[in-house]
């Protein structure tokens, strides 16, 4: 899948609302925690790539951020349907999503449009100079996200 048709089907399913999305979510209980832990893997992952290129420990690398934010993107590409009811809590996984993503819907959903709008820009980079203006946003809004919405680490 290209990051043009990865970010196309990302940038679709984020232009629903999170309300109806909640409603009517193909996954349910422990498929969706698996999906969204995946993406939030694969966020990791990429993160993992990417700021050694932002800190200039590595050199920038057109080919690495690309086939970085494609995993990233392919990952997450179904976000909306990874948080139904019934996958807030569950017996078998744990999961740090709190309370607030499905109590507080609307802020959920503009902090995801957020990192979209960042990650969308930070994915349609082609050169070092716009990769390293694009990139400080997705971590802004990766970590404002985080903030209100995941709980910390055991």
């Amino acid at each position: 899948m290209t990051t043009k048709n990865s970010l196309g089907l990302m940038g679709g399913a984020l232009v629903l609302s999170l309300g109806a999305t909640l409603a009517f979510a193909a996954l349910s209980g422990d498929d969706a925690i698996k999906a969204r832990q995946a993406c939030m893997k694969a966020n990791g992952a990429g993160m993992g790539v990417l700021v050694p290129i932002i800190k200039g420990e590595k050199p920038y690398d057109a080919a690495i951020v690309k086939a970085a934010t494609d995993k990233m993107g392919s990952a997450c590409d179904k976000w909306t349907e990874f948080w139904p009811a019934d996958s807030m809590t569950s017996k078998t996984l744990k999961s740090r999503a709190l309370e607030n993503v499905w109590k507080d819907p609307k802020d959920f959903e503009g902090k995801g449009n957020t990192y979209y709008t960042a990650f969308t820009a930070l994915a349609a980079t082609e050169d070092e100079a716009s990769f390293k203006a694009a990139f400080p946003a997705v971590g802004q809004a990766c970590g404002a996200c985080h903030e209100k919405n995941r709980a910390p680490a055991p």
